[in-house]
């Protein structure tokens, strides 16, 4: 919307929540480090100098691509919105691949009521422990399980071993939080496969001295009230199984993309993305374009990352188009600059690759920390960010750490 300002046209931006998210810290609130309104600004204030946006508070459900019309959710009652042009930035919904039914056991990380939730369960489990007699059912609750080795899995990792080995170590009678135990699951060879191997070591290493159990070729197999259990890749298909009893199971093991993508009718590779022409269009329909997570491309024959960088890039190229369409004039093809990969894993330590540097440790954290002040949203949320990351570092401690919604757990859960 930002890139239509001074333009001649008039733009409606669509969303169900009224705010603008900062994906890329979302696990900071989750793991009680910021707070919602630090990483997020609300989208009227956002656009409050652009006469020529309006924005509406809406479910999309569906877009009829041949009519030009949006299908929204008024009440339960479909509403429809006409359009000339379309760009869908519908993002992804977490993949449990075919099993949906371990989505109640194993929350994901993709808005802040996720991680609201993720906050209020890891907070949760040490409060019941505190009170747990039973050694076997306290060893359950101070379990944390993490699948998915990519750069939000490893951060997640990082900052729960930094919760129950700094943050916690001096605030509980009973029990001692740095003797919590965390796993963490990747079904590859490698956790963070997009860094160069140099620096996944490092990450290895940084997620050690932090307690953190790393277990590679691990493929979950079930997810259940009461833990994970996985097999081994390369064990095959008949390979035994290990079981892990945990209280806490987090998802980061993949996404597909929001499922308006179906309505348009067109290809969709597996994790239900759209087979995108190189100007990212929709293919049969020039007027709608797609970004993000919903939009499948290749460059040079490699599928572009699912990061939010490549979703930045493309929505201004898919607006620079639209203006291109509206004049006349031929679309250009998207070409991904890619400024670099950035994984915090942890208090002063992170891995960094910009080009041809290559960095880890303290030197990688500090990029890591300026390059996500600079991309927030608001001088408010920049300051209150740097604010909060200067206290966390000087005092070891964790401001957010409040327990909002939902009951307080009884005790360990049981599978049956």
């Amino acid at each position: 919307a930002r890139a239509f300002a001074r333009q001649p046209v008039r733009v409606t931006l669509i969303d169900r929540h009224n705010y603008h998210l900062f994906q890329p810290l979302l696990y900071q609130v989750a793991t009680a480090s910021l707070s919602p309104a630090d990483i997020a600004s609300p989208i009227r204030w956002v656009l409050r100098r652009q006469q020529n946006v309006q924005v509406l508070l809406a479910q999309v459900n569906a877009i009829e691509a041949a009519e030009r019309r949006i299908v929204l959710d008024k009440h339960g009652v479909p509403e429809t919105l006409a359009y000339n042009y379309l760009i869908l930035a519908t993002g992804s919904a977490h993949a449990y691949f075919g099993h949906s039914e371990w989505a109640a056991h194993a929350p994901g990380l993709k808005t802040l009521d996720d991680a609201l939730e993720i906050r209020r369960q890891v907070l949760l489990a040490f409060e019941a422990a505190e009170r747990e007699q039973n050694p076997e059912a306290r060893s359950q609750l101070l379990t944390f399980v993490i699948v998915g080795g990519g750069p939000t899995g490893v951060e997640l990792a990082g900052a729960l071993g930094e919760i129950a080995r700094r943050t916690l170590r001096e605030d509980f009678r009973s029990i001692r939080p740095e003797s919590a135990r965390i796993v963490l699951l990747e079904g590859g060879p490698h956790i963070l496969p997009a860094f160069p191997d140099r620096l996944r070591k490092a990450a290895l290493a940084s997620l050690a001295r932090l307690g953190v159990e790393v277990h590679l070729n691990s493929i979950v197999t079930e997810v259940d009230a009461a833990g994970a259990t996985w097999r081994s890749s390369s064990d095959g298909h008949n390979g035994g199984r290990k079981r892990i009893v945990a209280q806490t199971v987090l998802w980061a093991a993949g996404v597909a993309a929001s499922p308006v993508a179906t309505s348009l009718g067109v290809p969709l590779d597996k994790a239900g993305r759209v087979l995108a022409e190189p100007t990212l269009a929709v293919p049969g329909y020039p007027q709608v374009f797609v970004v993000g997570d919903i939009c499948a491309l290749k460059q040079d024959g490699k599928p572009l990352p699912g990061v939010a960088q490549v979703a930045k890039q493309e929505g201004v190229h898919a607006a620079a188009n639209v203006l291109r369409a509206i004049k006349g004039r031929p679309l250009r093809p998207f070409r991904y600059r890619d400024y670099g990969n950035m994984a915090t894993i942890g208090r002063g330590s992170a891995v960094a690759e910009i080009g041809p540097v290559k960095v880890s440790g303290f030197i990688a954290w500090l990029i890591w920390l300026f390059v996500h002040i600079f991309w927030l949203i608001g001088f408010r949320n920049r300051l209150a960010v740097l604010g909060e990351w200067a206290w966390a570092y000087l005092t070891f401690q964790r401001r957010a750490r409040l327990i909002t919604g939902g009951k307080v757990w009884p005790g360990p859960r049981s599978s049956g």
